[in-house]
C-alpha cells in the first residue's frame, strides 16, 4: 500500500544539498509517490539517480511513472536493462508502455526481452500504436466476461485477479473476444440471484473508443457521456484494453499545455530543455515570421506615408499603431476563441457559416464602437492642424479601423477553422500567423480608407 499524501518536508532542498541521505530516506518513504516525484522533479539534476536509488522497491514502479520526462531519463540512465525490467513488471501496462517508448529502441527491446513473456507482449502490443491515440494511452488490464457466466462465477473471478488499478466494469465478450456490453460491479453484489447470468444484465448500449481514435476526442467521449471509463476496442470490435478518467486527466492536461505554447511559437520541449540554444530555435522561426511581416508592413507605411505627405495630411500616420494594436487583438481574441471551440470538439460543419456570420457581427459592432471613439479622439488630437474639416477626417479614420477590425475577427476565426479542416492543429499557426497577417491588412484597409476618402474630401 502507497503512503498517504502528505506535504513534502519543506528542508529537503537543504538535507540534498547537505548530503543528508539517510534522513532523506526516511522522509522520502513516507510521501505518496506523486509527492516523491516532485521532490526529485525539482532536485538538482546530479542528485535525481541518487533519491531515486532512496526509495524502497515497492515504492519505485509509482514514483517511475510519475516522474517527469527530464528526471525519468536521468533515472533510467544510471540503471541497467535488468534492473529497469524488474520495476517496469510492477507497473501499469501504460505506464511501462509510457516508459520504454521514451527510450532508445535498443535498450528498450533489451529490457522488453528481460521480461515474462506475458507482461511484455502486453507492452508490446502497447508501443505498436501512437502515442496520443487511444492505443497509446489505454492499459490493457480489463475484466472480460462471457455472457453464459452466472453472477456467482464471475464474483469468484474477480476475487482472485491480480489487477493492479481498480475497475467499475465487467465488460462482457463473446466467443471472438468482441465487446457486446458492460454490467456494473455494484450490480453483481447487489444480485440476489447469484445463479443468474451475466448475459441478463449486460447493458448493451455502450460507448467505446477505436483504438486508433486521437486521444482529444477519446476526452471528448469521456466528458460528453461522463464516463468513469471507457472500453477499447480494434478494428474488429474485439476488446483490447480501457482508458480510465484519471488517464484522460493527463490527456487534457497535455493539450492545454501543448495549444498554449503553440499558441506563443513554442513548444513543450522547451519547457523540459533548459538549453538557451534549444528555446531559441524553438521561438525564433515564428519571430522571423513576424519579422518578415514587419519588413512589409515598412514598405507599406513608406508609400502611406509619401501620399498623405503629398496631401498635407501627415497627421493620418499619428493613429497606425491604434489601428495595428485594435486589428491584432481583435483577431487574436476571435482566433483563440475558436482554436477552444475546435479542442472542445463544439462546431460543426453545418454550423461553420453561422459561427463566421456571427464573429463578422461581433467585428462590426465593436469596430463601430471603438471606430466612434477614435473619431472623438481623432477630433481632438488634429484640432486645427490641417485646413481640411478635422470632423470629417475624424470620421475617415473611424471608418478605417472599424473596416479593419471586423476583418481581422473574420480572419481570426476563419485561419483555425481552415487549418482544422486540412488536418493541421489550429493552435499551430493561428497565434503568429494570425497577428502578421492581421498588420498587414489592417495597415492596407487603413491605407486605402483615408487616401481614398481624403482624397475625395480634399478634392
Amino acid at each position: 500500500m502507497s503512503p498517504h499524501r502528505q506535504t513534502p518536508d519543506p528542508d529537503i532542498a537543504r538535507l540534498v544539498r547537505s548530503d543528508s541521505w539517510d534522513r532523506l530516506a526516511a522522509i522520502l518513504n513516507s510521501l505518496h509517490p506523486a509527492d516523491i516525484a516532485d521532490v526529485i522533479d525539482d532536485a538538482p539534476r546530479d542528485a535525481h539517480e541518487r533519491l531515486f536509488s532512496l526509495l524502497n522497491d515497492e515504492l519505485k514502479p509509482d514514483v517511475l511513472a510519475e516522474l517527469e520526462a527530464a528526471a525519468g531519463a536521468d533515472v533510467l540512465e544510471s540503471m541497467t536493462a535488468s534492473e529497469i525490467s524488474h520495476i517496469v513488471e510492477d507497473m501499469a501496462p501504460d505506464d511501462a508502455a509510457d516508459v520504454l517508448g521514451d527510450m532508445p529502441d535498443e535498450q528498450s527491446k533489451r529490457v522488453l526481452e528481460l521480461m515474462k513473456c506475458g507482461e511484455s507482449q502486453d507492452i508490446s502490443k502497447l508501443l505498436e500504436y501512437d502515442e496520443e491515440s487511444a492505443g497509446g494511452i489505454m492499459t490493457t488490464d480489463v475484466v472480460a466476461m462471457s455472457e453464459n457466466q452466472t453472477v456467482q462465477e464471475a464474483l469468484d473471478a474477480i476475487a482472485y485477479m491480480d489487477e493492479g488499478e481498480p475497475f467499475y466494469h465487467a465488460h462482457i465478450v463473446d466467443p471472438d473476444d468482441k465487446l457486446i456490453g458492460h454490467v456494473d460491479i455494484w450490480e453483481l453484489l447487489r444480485e440476489r440471484n447469484k445463479t443468474r447470468p451475466l448475459g441478463e444484465l449486460v447493458h448493451r448500449d455502450f460507448v467505446a473508443a477505436s483504438v486508433f481514435m486521437d486521444q482529444e476526442d477519446v476526452a471528448h467521449l469521456i466528458s460528453q457521456y461522463d464516463l468513469n471509463v471507457v472500453p477499447v476496442i480494434d478494428a474488429r470490435g474485439r476488446l483490447v484494453g480501457r482508458i480510465t478518467a484519471d488517464d484522460i486527466m493527463d490527456v487534457i492536461e497535455e493539450e492545454a499545455s501543448e495549444d498554449i505554447l503553440r499558441l506563443a511559437g513554442s513548444d513543450d520541449e522547451e519547457l523540459e530543455n533548459p538549453s538557451l540554444l534549444k528555446s531559441c530555435a524553438v521561438r525564433l522561426p515564428w519571430l522571423f515570421i513576424t519579422l518578415l511581416g514587419g519588413f512589409v508592413t515598412s514598405v507599406l507605411l513608406k508609400q502611406f506615408h509619401a501620399q498623405i505627405g503629398n496631401m498635407q495630411l501627415v497627421m493620418l500616420a499619428y493613429f497606425v499603431p491604434i489601428v495595428l494594436a485594435m486589428g491584432g487583438n481583435a483577431g487574436i481574441q476571435s482566433s483563440t476563441l475558436v482554436v477552444r471551440r475546435l479542442a472542445l470538439d463544439d462546431i460543426e460543419h453545418r454550423n461553420i457559416l453561422s459561427l463566421l456570420s456571427r464573429e463578422i457581427l461581433v467585428g462590426i459592432i465593436m469596430g463601430a464602437i471603438c471606430g466612434i471613439l477614435i473619431s472623438l479622439w481623432v477630433r481632438f488630437m488634429i484640432g486645427t492642424e490641417t485646413t481640411a474639416p478635422a470632423t470629417r477626417l475624424a470620421s475617415v479614420v473611424g471608418i478605417a479601423l472599424c473596416s479593419a477590425m471586423t476583418f481581422a475577427v473574420a480572419f481570426g476565426a476563419l485561419v483555425p477553422i481552415a487549418l482544422d479542416r486540412f488536418s493541421i492543429d489550429p493552435a499551430v499557426a493561428s497565434g503568429p500567423f494570425v497577428t502578421i497577417t492581421n498588420d498587414i491588412s489592417a495597415l492596407l484597409i487603413y491605407f486605402g480608407i483615408t487616401v481614398l476618402l481624403a482624397t475625395r474630401l480634399l478634392g
